[in-house]
């Protein structure tokens, strides 16, 4: 992997009466969640979703997609309560029009973002001014459509070096570029396809491994040093 992005530190922890909940203005915590079969039992984790959780999942045609996204936001709910010091299925997540997701009311303070994808998820935390982040990870793998995703949404200069790379090379660079750009719309919420408001300026990006085989970035206005991000994962 490219040197300039971060290796996964990891702090092992779960949330229990002993978790030091803690976020200080400007930190980030970032947590990794298990969806594959060695995470926790879909069964018990259905009951920590919320009825518009249930009704995401039930969406899902396979059993492996429902399994792996009922982890997730289970995991997710289970994180989001140990810093709101509440059960997990008190926890109410609202979406803008554009579908961030959010916090409001007395737990608008705290700002998150939440990406899964194959056996991983992702969820980044933050608070204090400016603390509005996104967080997009993604298992790299072939696409066989990779160039016509690249000229959709790349900029032509991103574009002409994918273009230029030799086929491992362009893999690893289409996600780099591919997880940024997530991360960036959903850090200021706008979408995928719409452009940022005028007068905004871009986020701060940083990359990561979260996991062999996967790449991750975070967005926020103003990032801590990546050497400082609390690195924490959720255990059954």
């Amino acid at each position: 992997m490219n040197r300039h992005i971060a290796p996964w530190r990891p702090t092992p922890n779960r949330p229990n009466p002993d978790f030091d909940a803690r976020l200080e203005p400007g930190e980030l915590h970032l947590w990794r969640i298990d969806t594959g079969e060695g995470g926790a039992y879909p069964d018990r984790c259905g009951t920590l979703l919320s009825e518009a959780q249930r009704a995401r999942v039930d969406a899902l045609r396979h059993d492996t997609h429902r399994a792996r996204y009922t982890r997730a936001l289970a995991g997710l709910n289970r994180i989001l309560a140990s810093y709101l010091d509440r059960p997990p299925t008190q926890i109410r997540i609202e979406r803008h029009p554009t579908g961030k997701p959010y916090l409001d009311g007395a737990d608008r303070w705290l700002s998150f973002s939440f990406s899964h994808s194959g056996d991983l998820a992702l969820v980044a935390l933050s608070a204090g001014p400016d603390a509005a982040l996104g967080v997009d990870c993604e298992w790299v793998r072939p696409r066989a459509n990779l160039p016509a995703i690249a000229r959709r949404l790349f900029d032509p200069a991103t574009v002409a070096e994918l273009e230029a790379l030799s086929e491992p090379e362009r893999l690893e660079r289409f996600h780099l570029a591919w997880t940024a750009l997530e991360a960036d719309v959903k850090c200021d919420g706008r979408g995928l396809f719409r452009p940022r408001p005028p007068g905004s300026a871009a986020p701060e990006i940083a990359h990561l491994v979260p996991a062999p085989g996967y790449i991750a970035a975070v967005a926020r206005a103003r990032l801590p040093p990546v050497e400082t991000w609390r690195m924490l994962e959720l255990c059954d």
